[in-house]
């Protein structure tokens, strides 16, 4: 990713869907640059489709702002790795293949996300099979990955966004099954708030393979106006030696237009101002890990 944090501490990432989802040149432009204004280590890009759009545009765009890019990615229904269909695994793999080409292509070594299944309510419960599928399909893809210098990241997501991996337990069993290096637990606290019995318990149980963070409130919304208990997050991320990426995801109803609303459920309008989010986000997160960063330092009181 090639992003560095402020005096040691994890470099701040923002997720691209705060401005919306559309990577067409003008809009990626405008959302990069809006990412390194708002003082950003890094953007977290969608993986293109290179036969559709150029991605020397992103690349450009990425050197013009002076910001490193990270990439990610959720499968689908018609590409999704647990299908008991040859042909449906078969375009996983090549969107996948696809999404690190990219990454390389523009810089980024990382592609996270959704790269264990498709991201949908599932209706049935994940099979044997299934999981063998997604393991075998992302060993293969990790070995062209490392290749590339690139590291996959598996974000474990929420009941009703995938049948498969929902805790830091289950992803991190399959990420040690997938048996390479170059393959991280990817945490999203939205998702985490939901699953876990505890949203800081995941940093423990992914432990050294633990190499991406979602920062997302529970409800979506803006950081520090939901239920998250950042302080106590960020301390036990440090405490880890945790070094990876903080990224923020939050999107608004408005901004990613009707569409992509009803497709990641986004019901209600909690804000409006995407540069205003990003402003806000990236203080309140920098606040918060500087305060983090001086509790842990501080020494122990002394029993009387």
């Amino acid at each position: 990713m090639s992003a560095a944090g402020a005096g040691g501490l994890p470099p701040l990432g923002v997720h691209a869907g705060l401005w919306g989802f559309g990577w067409a040149p003008q809009q990626a432009d405008r959302t990069i640059g809006a990412a390194a204004r708002a003082g950003y280590d890094l953007i977290e890009v969608p993986a293109v489709d290179r036969s559709v759009l150029d991605w020397r545009d992103t690349a450009a765009a990425l050197q013009r702002h002076g910001i490193a890019p990270a990439v990610s990615l959720a499968l689908g229904p018609d590409d999704d790795i647990t299908s008991p269909d040859p042909a449906v695994v078969a375009r996983g793999r090549h969107r996948l293949a696809e999404a690190v080409a990219f990454a390389a292509a523009i810089g980024s070594t990382y592609v996270g996300g959704v790269t264990h299944s498709a991201m949908r309510r599932y209706l049935e419960p994940p099979t044997a099979a299934g999981r063998a599928s997604a393991v075998a399909t992302l060993r293969d893809v990790a070995d062209e990955a490392a290749a590339q210098g690139v590291t996959l990241g598996v974000e474990y997501v929420n009941r009703y966004e995938s049948n498969l991996l929902n805790t830091a337990a289950q992803a991190l069993a399959f990420v040690e099954d997938v048996g390479a290096d170059n393959v991280v637990v990817h945490l999203d606290t939205f998702h985490a708030a939901l699953e876990e019995a505890d949203v800081v318990a995941p940093v423990a149980v992914a432990g050294h393979r633990l190499g991406y963070v979602h920062a997302s409130e529970n409800h979506r919304g803006a950081l520090g106006t939901g239920t998250l208990d950042w302080p106590r997050l960020l301390r036990a991320l440090l405490a880890a030696g945790y070094a990876g990426p903080i990224t923020v995801e939050s999107f608004a109803r408005d901004v990613v237009g009707p569409a992509s609303a009803v497709d990641i459920g986004l019901w209600r309008a909690q804000w409006t101002d995407p540069d205003e989010i990003a402003e806000t986000s990236v203080r309140f997160l920098r606040a918060q890990l500087a305060a983090a960063a001086l509790s842990l330092a501080a020494p122990a009181p002394v029993p009387a």
